[in-house]
């Protein structure tokens, strides 16, 4: 076969084809999968999530009990997002042992999943042009890193785009098998991370439509409204009773609303930095605005519909998130779907295939490039991967230590410890050194790169056990 025949093949037969760019991306996303969680941007979030996974191997498998190792003395038991994605580790632990990368790997199928779905749900409305434009923006845009990370958010707005396809699914063809994988993956899926709920809004639309069945309507109905008594409960019921029972806290329960408005109202350049840098990037973004003032002005009601119902859903949990909205940049991710539909839009103004080529390719190229950073570990970060057999080398599995790791569980992960990570202020404090060890600390762990440990480390009067060029362990049980 000739280069040139080549190329014709490729161009008729998989060009336009969604599944072939959201398996070329998921195979590029492969790059580094077994990495640890060592990267910059968000290893926090994903060590807490390795946590409960390594606990269902290691301490407990019930799904009822998520434990995390920054406890202190405490079991570490307390309320979480319900750990559907942490189980799903734990389940694979049992095959291959307990990996910390099997999350990355589990998320990137299903979110990549999602993507399928999105595409495919957008086909019962939109043309394909639309749909596969629409399709590739979500590929590229922050789901193109988000997806990989042991992260809940995109896994759990994939899920809830699935359900949607099987409800319309439904609506068109009657068939009990969709209804039942609506129920399955609506559930799983708000029930892993409850702001994806709002596109559930989408409903809306064919339960108001004549032309769909009474019967189909009130099935579908019935699922939702079946859906939120185990999202309540866990929610509104066990994840308090958790924290109350075993006294700690962990989980951000959202603030007032009156509160949260006043938080955004007072900070609108940072929010407003969540939908223009943190999405698409630039050029993307002023092709979303395009498509939002395009759609207004050609009157296009069902984008402007979609998105008017699902932005005002979606306003509420901005509000009710508050700080942690445009304080951590994966809250706007299950608004990313919405707005890749003006992305999409506007492209489809685009009549000079080329022009039209050029610009997605623009799109995004600048997005993954700006993405690229998180899928390589800076050498500086590696030194925390020698902190299991530090650990071992002085203490045995069940000891608790402390360690100067601030908010950050991240340290705490990779001793394989259970206890205290603590502030540079904590540490300074010779009560607060005195109770966790009348709590049962029996080692300290100093990190010499935190900038503030020169200033107190000479002031910590207890015996060094261990000392390295990265790490100082002190025993304090002397």
């Amino acid at each position: 076969m000739t280069a040139n025949s080549a190329f014709s093949v490729f161009k008729e037969k998989y060009s336009s084809d969604i599944r072939f760019w959201i398996l070329l991306f998921l195979v590029i996303r492969l790059y580094g999968i077994t990495d640890p969680p060592l990267e910059i941007a968000h290893n926090w979030r994903q060590v807490t999530g390795d946590m409960v996974a390594r606990n269902f191997y290691e301490v407990d498998a019930n799904i009822l009990y998520p434990r995390l190792d920054i406890g202190g003395e405490k079991t570490g038991i307390t309320g979480t997002e319900f750990s559907v994605l942490n189980y799903l580790i734990y389940v694979l632990s049992l095959f291959f042992g307990f990996h910390d990368w099997f999350g990355r790997l589990i998320n990137l199928i299903v979110s990549s999943a999602g993507v399928l779905y999105f595409y495919k749900l957008l086909k019962f409305k939109f043309d394909e042009k639309f749909s596969f434009t629409a399709a590739i923006i979500l590929l590229t845009s922050m789901w193109f890193m988000f997806s990989r990370k042991t992260m809940p958010d995109t896994f759990s707005t994939s899920l809830v785009i699935i359900s949607l396809y099987f409800a319309f699914d439904f609506f068109k063809t009657s068939k009990r098998s969709s209804a039942i994988l609506y129920f399955v993956c609506v559930t799983l899926g708000v029930l892993s991370k409850i702001p994806a709920i709002y596109l559930l809004m989408i409903l809306c639309f064919p339960l108001f439509d004549k032309n769909v069945l009474l019967k189909n309507k009130l099935w579908i109905s019935f699922f939702t409204v079946l859906m939120l008594v185990p999202v309540y409960w866990w929610y509104f019921s066990w994840v308090p009773y958790l924290v109350a029972e075993f006294g700690f806290e962990h989980y951000y329960m959202g603030t007032s609303f009156a509160n949260g408005l006043h938080e955004i109202a007072t900070n609108i350049q940072p929010t407003l930095e969540k939908f223009y840098f943190d999405v698409f990037k630039f050029i993307g973004f002023v092709v979303c605005i395009a498509g939002l003032f395009l759609s207004i002005l050609k009157k296009e009601k069902s984008v402007l519909l979609i998105a008017g119902v699902c932005s005002f859903a979606f306003a509420i949990f901005m509000l009710k998130a508050g700080r942690n909205f445009y304080h951590h940049s994966y809250y706007i991710v299950p608004f990313v779907p919405i707005m890749s539909l003006f992305v999409a839009y506007a492209m489809g103004f685009i009549k000079n295939k080329m022009l039209y080529m050029f610009i997605l390719v623009a799109i995004v190229g600048e997005s993954i490039a700006n993405q690229q950073h998180d899928f390589f570990i800076k050498k500086s970060e590696v030194y925390k991967l020698s902190l299991k057999a530090i650990a071992n080398s002085v203490s045995e599995p069940a000891d608790l230590i402390a360690i100067n790791g601030g908010k950050n569980p991240q340290l705490m992960y990779f001793t394989h410890r259970k206890g205290w990570t603590m502030e540079a202020e904590q540490m300074k404090e010779e009560f607060y050194l005195i109770d966790i060890v009348n709590k049962g600390c029996k080692y300290l762990f100093l990190d010499k790169h935190t900038a503030s440990l020169a200033s107190i480390s000479t002031k910590i009067k207890y015996s060094k056990v261990f000392e390295n060029e990265d790490f100082i362990v002190l025993s304090l049980r002397n």
